[in-house]
């Protein structure tokens, strides 16, 4: 299997602070993620004056100021994304931010990042996605709360436009979604259904459900983070911490390897074990030269290193031609030489 992108979400939890978007930085590196992605937006362009919160973001920063002045103190000036752009190349990880206007778009352009990234809520915005379209040829598309038509409507507007290279993260956009609601083999539906790589976005608690999502096939595994989840802003509780986010990568990183090629064979490792493991046609008493074999004096036990029992019954009334000891490994001869440790010659 190739290797998984994974991308740690940083997203607004640096609170709006530059100094704690570095630290962000810093510990996705540490945890060892491929890319730390952060969200450009200028507040009054996404969203009006009138737009409530989300339940969780009510839940988890009040309901006095409104959507709009929330974001405005999640936001990053340009100047710290460029400064971002340039501290994670210092840092050697991949920088990414997903825009969530027309003008953060633009900016993004000069930072010269490896792919675009699409949020779940652009989906059926369709003069963003025309311009994600003729901006790159490659995009990672989250699609929560979208239906299979909508998807494949997004597609199409990105592809006339220009873009060739799509990903679909499957994805629920609940702040943390349940696990009932989680679906991760809807993956399944979207790769059939489109012919696209798919990924998935998780917003569960913990890190079982992105390794999951690997083992089913995953190519992309975006999740959010945070320093504490502990701190103040809308999306800390439903993120996991460095610990948690190192845990998880390396978990990811592990399951690539096990998952292997999709062929059933005897691995280098096991080979050894065989002898040790599997069993021959041994002597169940002592047996005297001239004795048949039977099932009254024969048996099975370890090791491997005589005849198979899968010959139990080509063993059964041949003649023996030497004494046996309590679980010596049966021999069968020819010519009078007798071939020992062979677990296949039937005389």
């Amino acid at each position: 299997m190739k290797k998984v992108c994974i991308i740690a979400e940083a997203g607004v939890n640096h609170n709006g602070s530059l100094a704690l978007a570095l630290e962000l930085v810093r510990a996705a590196k540490g945890a060892g993620a491929d890319y730390v992605k952060f969200q450009t937006f200028r507040a009054n362009r996404l969203v009006s004056r009138f737009a409530e919160k989300a339940t969780y973001q009510k839940q988890t920063t009040g309901s006095i100021e409104s959507q709009q002045e929330m974001l405005q103190k999640l936001s990053l000036s340009f100047e710290d994304f460029s400064s971002l752009k340039r501290y994670c190349d210092e840092q050697q990880i991949g920088f990414i931010s997903t825009p969530f206007d027309l003008v953060s778009l633009h900016f993004l352009k000069s930072l010269q990042m490896d792919f675009w990234k699409i949020p779940s809520g652009e989906i059926t915005n369709l003069p963003y996605l025309e311009t994600i379209g003729k901006t790159c040829d490659k995009v990672v598309m989250s699609t929560g709360m979208s239906e299979v038509g909508e998807i494949k409507d997004a597609i199409q507007v990105l592809e006339k436009n220009g873009t060739s290279d799509i990903t679909l993260l499957h994805c629920n956009t609940q702040y943390p979604t349940p696990f009932r609601d989680v679906n991760l083999l809807a993956m399944d539906d979207l790769r059939r259904q489109t012919g696209k790589k798919v990924g998935y976005s998780d917003h569960t608690l913990g890190i079982e459900v992105p390794i999951a999502a690997v083992a089913l096939g995953a190519e992309v595994i975006e999740k959010h983070f945070t320093l504490d989840r502990h701190m103040e802003g809308p999306d800390h509780q439903a993120s996991i911490e460095p610990n948690e986010l190192k845990q998880m990568v390396d978990s990811i990183r592990n399951i690539e390897q096990a998952l292997g090629m999709p062929e059933k064979r005897v691995t280098a490792s096991e080979k050894e074990n065989r002898t040790v493991a599997r069993k021959s046609i041994v002597a169940g008493r002592k047996i005297s030269r001239g004795e048949k074999f039977s099932e009254d004096n024969l048996t099975v036990k370890r090791p491997g290193t005589g005849i198979s029992p899968m010959k139990w019954y080509e063993v059964l009334g041949k003649e023996d031609r030497r004494d046996f000891k309590e679980d010596e490994c049966i021999e069968l001869c020819t010519d009078g030489n007798y071939e020992k440790g062979c677990c296949d010659y039937i005389d």
